[in-house]
């Protein structure tokens, strides 16, 4: 055990921790309207709870277990069977690798509130959500950081696919679980998007931006270079994400909103995460420029041109944003295009598959949409029999 590398994971999963509570629940949670708000809250916080449970029981050892199948990790280290606090992942306690990994886990399904705020069932969100983490996502996470069958001598050979923090792990199947509940879901009454906090928007989104260099420093498993190289180049993609997506949106609409600016804070971040274990600073510059007008294009063409309610824009910028920068790996040789592209295609194939199973079959057991007398009342109240504001007054 390194005691250093120890004391950095143990920092970088407390920050992954916030990316989601409270960072991704106040980002959510303002854009969506005042009688939303509080159900915003409830998913991401009720997502961590049943995650960090699922992880625990079986949804590490599908992904870190002994098992030597390509495919999944077995059953050998359910509820932690065999690890202790002397147990050792490389040079870290393995109960904090645990850890560690657990929040990735939690934030990757919280991801996907975003598109079904409003309208969802919350039964149906539960259910969904933990079946999905444990089918979909826990499975991808062994065939690329678990060494299965997408890893280095998988495959593709000795060169597997390269995704250092999660752009294809983490915000390729979110983003794409995201798309396929939006359409199944059908959009909103009244699908006009007006957040209802915008400050609450940008402390979410700086919350994220912060937790952020845990989520790309802390994957480098050590406190070394490597690991501040990541944060570095994190930070900078964020930046300039931020900056060019104002700037296009001043160029189109004659103004730059502090909504649009953080979104575009959040695109960076994602499309820098699969890459920021191997590349640079100016690397980032270019991957975080391009970010912020490449996912502000896409939220155009979902939501104006084929009108899908992906109702806080999951896909476009956090499916859009991890696929781009997985790409870019390649492109600045820092990975093979075969492995690269052929990553995407196996791991969007299989979201696409098991996240429309998974609803088809939910739903014959719980709703998956609210009323309509529920959804113009709001899920606050309907739902969680609360309010987040007194709006008489």
């Amino acid at each position: 055990m390194n005691g250093a590398d120890t004391a950095w994971i143990i920092v970088a999963t407390a920050l992954v921790l916030l990316m989601t509570l409270p960072g991704l629940a106040l980002f959510y949670g303002g854009l969506v309207r005042a009688r939303n708000v509080l159900s915003v809250f409830m998913q991401c916080y009720a997502i961590a709870c049943l995650m960090s449970v699922l992880w625990l029981v079986i949804g590490y050892s599908i992904a870190f277990g002994g098992g030597t199948s390509g495919l999944w990790g077995g059953l050998d280290k359910m509820f932690l069977s065999g690890v202790t606090a002397d147990s050792l992942s490389g040079t870290l306690p393995e109960v904090l690798f645990f850890a560690f990994q657990m929040t990735f886990a939690i934030i990757t399904p919280a991801l996907i509130v975003g598109a079904y705020v409003e309208r969802i069932n919350f039964g149906f969100v539960m259910l969904f959500s933990g079946l999905w983490m444990l089918i979909c996502y826990a499975p991808v996470v062994h065939w690329i950081w678990g060494g299965g069958m997408l890893a280095d001598g998988g495959i593709f050979g000795e060169t597997g696919v390269r995704d250092f923090a999660g752009g294809i792990v983490v915000h390729e199947t979110a983003g794409l679980a995201a798309l396929i509940l939006a359409v199944m879901l059908g959009a909103r009454k009244d699908p006009s998007k007006p957040p209802h906090n915008p400050g609450m928007v940008m402390i979410g989104a700086a919350l994220l931006w912060v937790g952020w260099f845990g989520f790309n420093g802390g994957s480098q498993l050590a406190a070394d270079g490597g690991a501040a190289m990541a944060l570095t180049v994190t930070h900078i993609s964020a930046a300039t994400a931020s900056l060019s997506w104002a700037l296009w949106e001043r160029i189109k609409f004659g103004k730059a909103s502090l909504v649009g600016m953080v979104t575009g804070t959040i695109a960076g971040l994602a499309s820098i995460t699969p890459a920021s274990g191997f590349v640079g600073p100016v690397e980032a510059l270019v991957i975080g420029a391009v970010a912020g007008i490449l996912c502000q294009e896409a939220v155009v063409l979902i939501r104006n041109v084929l009108k899908i309610d992906d109702t806080l824009d999951v896909f476009a910028v956090h499916g859009v944003g991890g696929i781009f920068g997985t790409i870019m790996i390649a492109v600045f040789g820092q990975g093979s295009w075969a492995a690269q592209l052929g990553g995407l295609a196996i791991v969007g194939i299989y979201t696409i598959v098991v996240t429309t199973v998974l609803i088809f079959v939910i739903k014959l057991i719980v709703p998956l949409r609210v009323s309509a007398e529920d959804e113009t009342t709001g899920l606050d109240l309907t739902s969680h029999g609360e309010r987040a504001y007194d709006l008489t007054s």
